[in-house]
């Protein structure tokens, strides 16, 4: 099996606890299929680079999975007809890491110098 970075990008009217619950769903497909998710993360409401579907920001999320290819095309495939999903993309990395990814790392530096100086 191979090691994926997935990252779902959703439209910005879905509440968050909505975002959280297609990252469950999503992840337990992957399982039934024979995967298996090393990590999830929630990286929030964001400004889009450029407007999508009309849309100027939304939700980010992200899967570290570890799966057959055939399960990661048939995730895919259920992305592209699930309209609450406006983009998604798929990454194959040679290892699957511990450490939180570099949006979350720069939120919780962020967090730190904005409590020194407070």
């Amino acid at each position: 099996m191979s090691f994926y970075e997935h990252v779902i990008i959703s439209r910005p009217d879905v509440s968050p606890a909505q975002v959280e619950t297609m990252m469950e769903e999503t992840s337990r497909k992957i399982e039934n299929l024979g995967g298996s998710v090393q990590g999830a993360e929630y990286w929030g409401l964001r400004n889009l680079a450029y407007r999508m579907n009309k849309n100027r920001k939304a939700h980010y999320s992200l899967l570290k999975v570890e799966a057959p290819a055939g399960a990661l095309h048939e995730i895919e495939r259920q992305h592209r007809i699930n309209e609450d999903i406006l983009r998604y993309m798929t990454i194959k990395v040679e290892e699957l890491t511990e450490a939180p990814s570099p949006i979350l790392a720069k939120r919780e530096e962020r967090k730190r110098r904005d409590t020194r100086r407070g």
